[in-house]
């Protein structure tokens, strides 16, 4: 589903969450559960993916950030956005959280967990606070030729909420090569399991957090899972990271 009104990325225009809406979300969710990730139809326009990019550097945006080469994280940098957020990144999170609330609580149900999110984001995010995790968890990240990011989980905190969302706002194989997304699951008495994906521009990869739940002899059991990004081989990529719980 294409998000048609023009806009930057300080401008909402209520498309966005049409677009969200309007995926085909049991196929998304049939496609998590085979894989661990989803890519959904298009939700931002070349024009928001132009004007989210270049919010990377109004420095003044941002609350931190961090080169990942020094903290031997990978090569590249990301910014972790401030509050308040850009209206466009706001309604993106607002728009795809009640999405997902479905397949986490379809997730923990299979595991035998308690599902602790409520149906509304703002209350989610307030527990966290209330646990100590106050930072803001949306990111800008730019990688350039030889750039790449380690194998990781986005956990912050004793809070988790099991799934996320990166948004591709560049074009792979026009704007950059290489630099597709990776998902790493660590099988039980097997081998790992990887899978890669281009980021179109302005789609969302729904992918989980920290581990996916599997079809074992006894039921079901928890396949971990991480995640990260191959070696950019050429040109310039930004990805919007949407995580929904705060950090510590």
């Amino acid at each position: 589903m294409e998000a048609v009104t023009e806009t930057d990325a300080g401008t909402v225009t209520g498309t966005i969450t049409e677009a969200v809406a309007e995926a085909d979300w049991t196929t998304l969710a049939r496609d998590m559960d085979a894989l661990g990730c989803a890519l959904t139809p298009q939700v931002l326009t070349p024009e928001e993916c132009a004007g989210v990019s270049g919010l990377y550097d109004e420095a003044g945006l941002f609350r931190s950030t961090i080169d990942m080469e020094r903290y031997r994280f990978g090569r590249g940098q990301y910014r972790y956005f401030g509050r308040p957020f850009p209206p466009l990144v706001e309604e993106l999170r607002a728009a795809f959280y009640p999405r997902l609330l479905p397949i986490a609580r379809e997730w923990a149900a299979r595991l035998g967990r308690p599902a602790p999110w409520p149906d509304d984001l703002d209350e989610w995010l307030d527990r966290c606070h209330r646990a100590g995790q106050t930072r803001p968890t949306p990111i800008l990240l730019r990688y350039r030729e030889g750039d790449w990011n380690a194998l990781h989980q986005d956990l912050y905190g004793d809070l988790v909420f099991p799934l996320q969302v990166v948004i591709g706002l560049d074009r792979p194989g026009e704007d950059y090569t290489g630099g597709e997304f990776l998902l790493v699951e660590q099988r039980a008495r097997a081998q790992s399991r990887g899978t890669a994906t281009p980021l179109p521009q302005g789609r969302g990869l729904v992918f989980t957090t920290r581990e996916r739940p599997v079809r074992s002899a006894r039921g079901w059991s928890a396949s971990p899972v991480r995640h990260g990004v191959s070696v950019v081989r050429s040109g310039l990529r930004h990805t919007l990271g949407l995580v929904f719980h705060d950090a510590r």
